[in-house]
């Protein structure tokens, strides 16, 4: 049996949020059965239909006992009973006409299954959240005007109570379930972090300690060993970025910030330049953009000489993103790029230039022999990224 701890949440069975509100749909119920068998109680002798009223009475009992057990268990709560208690419930319903008398319709009298109907909505809006609340509010309601065999100010009074309390139920199911599901990614993040910072602290106490002092001990040996300095030196740098960068990671939203994706990329040779803030893009537009300078850096690495050094500088503008990568190596000669790609060298035309195509974004390329090299990128931000510019107290886009 391992003795290292999981995450929060991981492992084990979270419960519905809504729970709470599923007892109160179970309690709603029983206390409206009782006071739709007191009415029919009472009520009984005034029935065209005496017989159906308790034939309805009893299929009501005996529903009501199926979703108390149905709706006090989790994994009972499916969605077509649900569904079925707003159709079984109507059809009850539209019983009325068969069991009320002239008389009691003239005097308005409730139907017979009288505010045991105001429950399924309330069910539906816990089990579907504010729209399953919504529509079956409105059967209800319509099942209540083709009972009442005619639309007055009382049934659109039940119609709106009907359908607003499958909206107000709806709505704070869809707020628990959202808050529970924010609070367990708060607490997997919290949990990674803590790891994160146990691992830094771990690798600070071994790793960089032993890399440094290799680094010192090498400079003043020199020969091979300041060689081995540079290395170990380069490495202890590298390594410190990765340890105090915070993890590329999706947000509620399927965002992710491209700052910190571009950020571990740097190294001694590769600097990488900013925003202060996050830079949040779609989550699969930052793994593309992360692509392409990771792969504009390795052509650096492998073309430009170890000597060669490279900057890359990220500009989080209005309506767009613009990444520049530049090196001071000894550029790209013209129609290089061209023979590259007859070679089946198709390093810049698809994993540079075709990514950032698909991106529906621009890229162009300044070099020369002695020059360098300057890749700039830029790409268009998704509509629901764009920070709204404001202008005399109204968002202008």
């Amino acid at each position: 049996m391992s003795g290292r701890q999981q995450p929060p949440g991981v492992g084990m069975r979270v419960r519905d949020p809504a729970t709470p509100l599923w007892w109160g749909t179970i309690a709603l119920r029983i206390v409206t059965l009782v006071f739709a068998v007191g009415t029919v109680l009472v009520h009984s002798e005034q029935y065209q239909r005496p017989w159906l009223a308790w034939t309805v009475c009893a299929a009501m009992t005996a529903w009501t006992a199926v979703t108390t057990v149905v709706y006090a268990r989790e994994r009972l709560r499916r969605h077509w009973l649900v569904i079925a208690d707003v159709g079984l419930t109507a059809g009850l319903m539209l019983t009325s006409p068969l069991v009320l008398s002239d008389l009691q319709y003239e005097a308005l009298h409730p139907l017979i299954t009288t505010v045991w109907a105001a429950v399924p909505p309330i069910a539906a809006g816990a089990r579907f959240g504010a729209t399953g609340g919504v529509i079956a509010g409105l059967v209800m309601a319509v099942a209540t005007g083709f009972a009442r065999l005619e639309v007055n100010l009382d049934v659109a009074r039940d119609g709106v109570l009907l359908t607003a309390s499958g909206l107000l139920i709806g709505m704070t199911a869809t707020t628990a379930r959202r808050s529970q599901d924010a609070l367990a990614r708060a607490m997997r993040t919290e949990a990674a972090t803590a790891e994160r910072e146990r691992l830094a602290r771990s690798i600070h106490d071994s790793v960089l300690q032993v890399l440094a002092r290799v680094r010192r001990r090498g400079t003043e040996f020199g020969g091979e060993a300041a060689e081995l300095a540079t290395l170990a030196g380069e490495q202890e740098i590298a390594l410190r970025s990765l340890v105090s960068t915070k993890p590329v990671s999706a947000n509620d939203g399927g965002s992710a910030d491209l700052r910190a994706a571009l950020q571990v990329q740097a190294t001694p040779r590769f600097q990488v330049s900013a925003p202060a803030g996050e830079v949040l893009l779609p989550a699969g537009v930052v793994a593309e953009l992360a692509a392409v300078v990771k792969e504009a850096l390795a052509n650096v690495e492998q073309h430009a000489g170890v000597q060669a050094r490279a900057w890359v500088l990220l500009e989080d503008l209005a309506r767009e993103v613009a990444i520049t990568v530049r090196d001071d190596g000894p550029g790209i000669s013209e129609g290089r790029l061209e023979v590259a790609a007859e070679q089946g060298h198709l390093g810049v035309a698809e994993s540079i230039k075709g990514r950032v195509a698909a991106l529906g974004g621009t890229i162009s390329l300044e070099t020369g022999p002695g020059a360098g090299t300057e890749w700039e990128i830029r790409v268009p931000k998704p509509r629901e990224t764009v920070r709204p510019r404001y202008r005399k107290g109204r968002a202008v886009r």
